[in-house]
């Protein structure tokens, strides 16, 4: 498995990662089946896995998706150890919606108890601000944070759905090692606003969530012609094909598509073993300019 440092901390990690959430939403397949595709994924090289405490069908199933990669973790017969847990806090799940609540007092609790999801003996290996809420300051909503990794509950930090401007107020109160936007053939704008470009100058991670366009389009790529052609050319599926034109796009990105099948994530990674020409990219760029 190709290996990626995580930002500027010195850790490395599996090149591409595994998303949980399609396994904690309302259509989540058995748990059976949940642990088996992440210990699969384990199986096969990868060690970050992305998670969220809003990964779940609702509040009152919160901090569902946590709990299960835990029970993955802990249930697995190979060596886990250096498997890296990235989760989330900032949003809610009041009736199955998503909502924004940067208040720190909710942050602060919400830290703690996916601190207690993954085990609790151990600090959480990144926190992500999930997405900044406009009735709370930046500087107050990563506060809590800040006080968890100086508590020992957090290791590393980073933030999500943030622009530049906001990476850079971020990182005034916090070090941050990793920025997660929704980047994929339909939604480009990391490209175009700035965020994917500091990202590789400044050494910080970026992780494109929603890579395959969401459950909604995901099905669509086989009508992206180039896509569906280099697919077939070179025998693989139009997911592959995404993934390796993703990770083309800048040294500083580490897909992390979900899967809630064995074949999805055997899938994945195999687009570690595809090559795409500079031209193969530029065609792919210019069939998808927003």
């Amino acid at each position: 498995m190709d290996k990626k440092q995580l930002g500027k901390t010195g850790v490395d990690v599996s090149a591409i990662g595994l998303g949980g959430m399609p396994m904690s939403l309302s259509n989540r397949p058995s748990e059976s089946r949940s642990l088996n595709v992440i210990h699969r994924a384990l199986k096969l090289g990868i060690t970050f896995i992305d998670t969220a405490d809003s990964y779940c069908k609702d509040e009152s199933d919160k901090h569902h998706n946590e709990q299960l990669i835990h029970k993955a973790l802990q249930t697995y017969d190979g060596d886990a150890s250096k498997v890296i847990v990235a989760t989330k806090g900032g949003l809610m799940r009041p009736n199955g919606n998503w909502t924004r609540n940067g208040n720190p007092k909710h942050l602060r609790e919400t830290i703690r108890i996916s601190f207690e999801a993954l085990g609790g003996n151990k600090p959480i290996d990144v926190w992500q601000y999930h997405a900044p809420d406009p009735d709370y300051t930046i500087e107050e909503s990563l506060t809590p944070a800040k006080e968890a990794q100086q508590a020992g509950i957090v290791r590393f930090v980073g933030v999500s759905n943030f622009s530049v401007e906001q990476i850079q107020r971020a990182r005034d109160v916090i070090d941050i090692v990793s920025v997660q936007n929704q980047y994929n053939p339909w939604y480009r704008q990391p490209e175009f606003d700035g965020v994917l470009e500091y990202c590789e100058t400044e050494g910080l991670t970026f992780l494109p969530w929603s890579p395959f366009g969401g459950s909604r389009r995901h099905e669509n790529l086989q009508d992206i012609s180039i896509i569906a052609q280099l697919a077939k050319q070179k025998g693989v599926s139009v997911y592959c094909i995404v993934l390796v034109w993703l990770r083309s796009k800048s040294p500083c990105i580490l897909p992390i598509p979900g899967a809630s099948k064995i074949s999805s994530i055997e899938d994945s990674v195999r687009a570690l073993d595809v090559k795409l020409s500079d031209e193969e990219v530029q065609r792919i760029d210019r069939e998808t300019v927003p």
